[in-house]
């Protein structure tokens, strides 16, 4: 029978062993980032280079708070970061070229922030399988060079192929409009946010601060109960849902702790991912009713459609149009 200390010792000893040293990682973040001062202003030149290098100086931080959250919460929240250093570019490059500013630095510090969590979910289920962390470094680069040619040719092939931002078509990239929306409020600065906007910013960024200085200080005991700030920020951000699936999700657990503690463990996540799987799907089909999911893949956040529109011509309301001949 395997004894779980000594398999987490060797774990342990299989990731530490091949761990990737700090100097490549400072020296491959300092090269793309020259790359990228270079590059982007080139490609937008509404982007000055400092903007650049303030985008670079934003993203540690804020992949730290990521690959945080998403360790306590499992989602990736990168997307809400970039709307941050959004807002922040949008201010900074003023009226004249704000908007494209803070959009491509809200792209800049999105791909970032993202790829940290990513980052970390890879190398925890590395260490869970004892795979070496270098091979998984050599590979996610392998990876990443593949996507920076198939990623702008599937691109372009969807932007030449369909109408897309056209508002009464089939693809109408709701987020184009929002995320433009929400840089022009950034060139307008505090005056268009909502009343009492910041003064509820202050309050529950003084609130996290509070919270997670109680929890660093108050014995075990104590500080237990304190709840997590990054954990109940989320539901403010995805919706009542998540808060209703969480809280019976827990409930389930717990009460299958209580009920069978071994079998519990080892059959929790399988349960939850299937549930998760199923959910994803249900609310994608009810807020798309024309588009019929045929996969979901939760992992790369892609997914393939499958509309119906050979079976909307045979339908007897379009049986007569002229569309399939």
């Amino acid at each position: 029978q395997a004894n779980p200390v000594l398999d987490d010792l060797q774990r342990n000893d299989v990731f530490m062993k091949e761990s990737i040293p700090v100097w490549l990682a400072y020296a491959g973040y300092a090269l793309f980032a020259v790359v990228s001062i270079i590059a982007i202003p080139i490609m937008f030149p509404e982007v000055k280079w400092y903007y650049v290098v303030i985008a670079y100086m934003l993203a540690p931080a804020l992949g730290f708070c990521n690959a945080y959250g998403a360790g306590l919460t499992d989602m990736n929240m990168a997307y809400n970061y970039g709307k941050v250093s959004l807002f922040i570019l949008a201010a900074l490059a003023g009226k004249h070229s704000g908007v494209v500013a803070g959009l491509v630095g809200c792209g800049l510090i999105k791909s970032v922030v993202s790829i940290s969590a990513d980052l970390m979910h890879d190398f925890k289920t590395g260490h869970l399988t004892m795979t070496s962390p270098r091979s998984m470094l050599l590979s996610q680069a392998i990876g990443t060079a593949i996507g920076c040619v198939v990623a702008p040719l599937t691109f372009f092939l969807f932007y030449k192929a369909f109408d897309i931002g056209n508002p009464d078509g089939n693809w109408k990239a709701p987020y184009a409009l929002i995320y433009r929306n929400m840089a022009i409020l950034g060139v307008e600065g505090f005056a268009a946010l909502p009343h009492h906007c910041l003064q509820l910013c202050y309050g529950f960024f003084g609130f996290a601060v509070v919270t997670n200085t109680m929890r660093d200080i108050l014995p075990a005991k104590y500080s237990s109960w304190v709840p997590l700030p990054m954990a109940m920020a989320v539901p403010f951000l995805v919706g009542a849902s998540f808060a209703i699936d969480m809280c019976v999700g827990s409930l389930v657990v717990f009460a299958w702790h209580k009920l069978n503690r071994k079998k519990a463990a080892l059959m929790v996540p399988a349960v939850a991912s299937g549930k998760t799987s199923v959910a994803v799907k249900k609310k994608s089909e009810a807020s798309l009713p024309h588009v019929k999911f045929s996969t979901i893949t939760l992992k790369t956040a892609t997914f393939s459609l499958e509309t119906q529109s050979i079976e909307a011509c045979r339908s007897p309301s379009t049986r007569n149009c002229n569309c399939c001949t």
